[in-house]
């Protein structure tokens, strides 16, 4: 199925995105879903995969690349705003609401690893969209501070603020702050880095399995600071009444996020695990994805409507 290339704003900043249309014909318009890709991601690799397998099953779907990263706008590049990153969905929803392909009335969100965790944010705060649904949730500013299991130590994140700070100070003075390194050269080094869950993040992200070329291999080290402050998960409560499904691979290390939201969930809400996946492994295999892919279209049709 192919896409075509759309753009739009999001707070001053242009967003670029591929836009899905169902190849099949339609009575009106249609339901639609936002999907937002990984922490480093673009909108060709997981996101993307999603939002074509989803127009395959009757909705509209945009992926999009988030504000400073990929072919979207803003400067520093590689920088991870989590505010922005909200306020991109929002955006995204307001596009889509111009589309005459599109129910106004009939839009949700997906979003995968950490869009998994801005799309609950963004679904909190914005009352136009209908169901939400994540899979692999994660919250980047959790997993900087406490890392992917959640048992790093806290002196880590302090030791990476201490970094933040020198760049903001190098800035300042006209210097290069440089950036933040997110992927080691071998697989082998990502294993000591971070374990298994290390070594999927590699293989994906650094080797002809996934590896994109606009896909961010180091983030701006601004990120940092921003992320200290910030908790995907303080609007959860406010998604009731509206629906919320999270999709976790069984074997994901980052299961207790998705956990954790789901406590705070209010209203309607589904923990549903994938036998036998990683949290990486949800982001491209077939038989892993496809029974995320069965879940999530009965999830969105219920909620959605046809």
């Amino acid at each position: 199925m192919a896409s075509t290339p759309v753009r739009f704003p999001s707070a001053g900043i242009e967003i670029a995105a591929h836009f899905y249309v169902p190849d099949t014909a339609a009575p009106g318009p249609r339901p639609a879903l936002v999907v937002g890709h990984p922490g480093t991601g673009v909108k060709e690799q997981a996101s993307g995969t999603y939002a074509r397998l989803m127009a395959e099953r009757g909705f509209v779907t945009l992926a999009f690349d988030a504000a400073y990263q990929g072919e979207s706008g803003g400067l520093p590049r590689g920088l991870e705003d989590p505010a922005q990153r909200v306020e991109d969905f929002k955006a995204a929803v307001s596009y889509l609401m111009t589309r005459d392909e599109v129910d106004p009335d009939r839009i949700g969100l997906l979003g995968i690893c950490a869009s998994g965790g801005y799309s609950l944010a963004a679904t909190g705060g914005d009352h136009r969209v209908g169901a939400v649904a994540t899979v692999c949730t994660a919250d980047p500013s959790r997993q900087f501070r406490l890392g992917a299991d959640g048992t790093q130590d806290r002196a880590v994140f302090q030791v990476l603020l201490d970094a933040a700070a020198r760049a903001r100070t190098a800035a300042a003075r006209g210097e290069d702050p440089g950036t933040m390194t997110m992927f080691p050269e071998t697989a082998e080094q990502a294993g000591a880095l971070g374990g298994r869950h290390g070594v999927e993040g590699f293989e994906y992200y650094c080797t002809p399995r996934g590896a994109h070329e606009r896909s961010a291999k180091s983030l701006a080290w601004e990120s940092i600071d921003r992320l200290a402050f910030y908790d995907a998960f303080f609007a959860v409560p406010l998604i009731a009444p509206r629906p919320l499904l999270q999709i976790i691979g069984e074997r994901a290390v980052t299961a207790w996020m998705a956990i954790e939201a789901h406590q705070r969930a209010t209203g309607p809400k589904e923990l549903h695990w994938i036998k036998g996946a990683s949290h990486v492994d949800l982001y491209d295999k077939k038989e892993y994805i496809d029974p995320a892919i069965d879940k999530l279209a009965d999830f969105f049709t219920a909620n959605l409507g046809e």
